[in-house]
């Protein structure tokens, strides 16, 4: 068992989320949403104000050139009589094409400019109460990081009060706060710098959770993981100073019909090992371990909403360093279950500790066995940096792209290559890491992963090295760094399956 005191040393800070059936006494905004209509700007019913202040409203934003364009804010004073000190309005476009996805981005931009403020109350949830309590959420996610200072201009809003007189939407409300909590977990996880978060204190943070949501734990140190024959997790770990780790985390409801295995790239910092990374913008490895950071966060959301289907997440942890006892390219290693690699780049690192834990979680025979991963830079030039890449058996393949895309993950689906089948193999092992050329670097990860699912098994291989880390700047609901990607897709889909005959 890993050591239960280790702990985040920074969390991010977002507002504190609540459904009322009517407005607080007293709030320092109101947030409305304003559309786009033909003839200017327009402000629907909401149960915060009446019709006389509304139109008051309406001609201060006309006043101030607002014009309901999406993701469009404008703060006026609130009028006479309103508790609150201002208004807030955020487009949402034309009415006709407003979407969950349109709701959530311009959530998510309202939520940053409500920084400092205490207490805002929203009717935005009467467009969906789902996309607006995420948005909200995950748009003002600010990750303080280790300082000595605190930043109190970077503060979200203290609380968000979504106002609906729907006593339906309670469930709704629920559901949408706890993934949003759970993608706020996988950020914070994906943020908090290597020197912090490494094998052996991510799994001691992941037991300490699993212990207070009372799940079940599995963690394997190198001990462990080399009298089981884990060859792929020890390879790339033998190089750190700090051992590798296997960590499995289970949610077993009483009653459920079906079985969903997830596996997650663990590699708490990544240097390319003897295959060493250009020095710049190295520092973003720090996200190496966004699969597994992902498939953590769904597992303890899926306890929290009590989905009637058992999850188990295999998480293989280690840091890819280059030191003396490096692994070296055209060393071959033997995989747990027996199936041996030719090492070609050792910055093809994260298929090695990823081919131990397909297997072990294939040992467990589930009915759907999900994996994703920051693996390849492929899947950026390929797709870009906001489109996973999802391959696999077609079946699966397919509804997690399309589930990613409703969601608003958008991820796309991509084929296994017939002719790649050739590359893999290996004239000293049974197949190599890596092929010769730099066609089609996203499938033939794939095609390697691939060989190390059970027989019978559907799958799905979902590769996030960009949607999981954003360089550039902040849209819609989403910040600079860690974004939490796949986590709502993986809890869409669980959702599904829980549902399934």
């Amino acid at each position: 068992m890993a050591n239960p005191t280790f702990s985040l040393p920074a969390r991010g800070a977002t507002p504190e989320l609540k459904l009322a059936r009517k407005a607080p006494k007293s709030t320092d905004a109101i947030v409305l949403p304003l559309l786009l209509g033909e003839e200017g700007p327009e402000l629907p019913a909401s149960p915060l104000l009446d019709d006389a202040a509304l139109r008051d409203v309406l001609n201060s934003l006309s006043a101030v050139g607002a014009t309901g364009k999406v993701c469009e804010v404008t703060r006026v004073p609130a009028p006479a009589g309103v508790t609150a000190a201002s208004v807030i309005a955020v487009g949402l476009g034309d009415p006709e094409e407003l979407t969950d996805e349109t709701l959530r981005r311009a959530a998510g931009t309202v939520a940053r400019s409500l920084s400092g403020l205490k207490t805002v109350a929203t009717s935005l949830g009467v467009f969906g109460l789902a996309a607006a309590v995420e948005g909200i959420a995950l748009g003002a996610y600010s990750y303080r990081g280790i300082r000595g200072e605190s930043e109190e201009n970077n503060t979200p809003a203290g609380k968000v009060v979504f106002v609906s007189e729907t006593k339906a939407d309670a469930e709704v409300f629920d559901i949408a706060r706890i993934t949003a909590e759970a993608v706020i977990f996988a950020r914070d996880l994906v943020n908090t710098p290597s020197s912090h978060l490494y094998p052996e204190s991510y799994a001691g943070i992941l037991s300490a959770e699993a212990e207070a949501a009372g799940l079940e734990i599995e963690v394997l140190n190198e001990k462990a993981l080399a009298k089981q024959g884990y060859g792929g997790i020890l390879a790339v770990g033998q190089g750190s100073a700090r051992a590798p780790r296997l960590v499995r985390l289970t949610w077993s409801p009483k009653k459920s019909k079906k079985t969903v295995a997830l596996v997650g790239k663990g590699i708490t910092f990544d240097t390319g090992g003897i295959s060493i990374k250009p020095a710049a913008n190295m520092e973003n490895m720090v996200s190496d371990m966004g699969g597994s950071a992902a498939v953590a966060a769904t597992v303890f959301a899926a306890a929290k909403l009590n989905l009637p289907v058992k999850v188990t997440a295999t998480m293989p942890l280690a840091e890819n360093m280059p030191d003396g006892l490096a692994l070296r390219p055209g060393d071959v290693i033997t995989h747990y279950g027996g199936i041996t690699s030719e090492i070609i780049n050792t910055d093809a690192e994260g298929r090695l500790v990823l081919a131990d834990a397909l297997v072990r979680a294939s040992e467990d025979n589930p009915d759907y066995l999900i994996e994703t991963a920051t693996l390849t830079g492929a899947q950026m030039v390929a797709l870009g940096v906001r489109t996973a890449g999802v391959m696999g058996s077609e079946e699966l393949r397919d509804r997690v792209a399309a589930t990613g895309r409703n969601v608003g993950e958008p991820a796309w689906a991509m084929p296994l290559l017939e002719e790649q089948e050739d590359e893999l193999k290996s004239p000293v092992a049974d197949i190599r890491n890596a092929h010769p050329n730099r066609w089609g670097g996203m499938e033939f990860a794939a095609l390697y992963l691939s060989r190390f699912v059970g027989e019978g098994i559907e799958w799905a291989h979902v590769d996030i090295a960009g949607p999981s880390y954003n360089t550039s700047g902040v849209h819609g609901y989403t910040p600079k760094r860690a974004t939490g990607v796949p986590v709502r897709t993986f809890l869409a889909l669980l959702a599904e399956i829980a549902a399934e005959d």
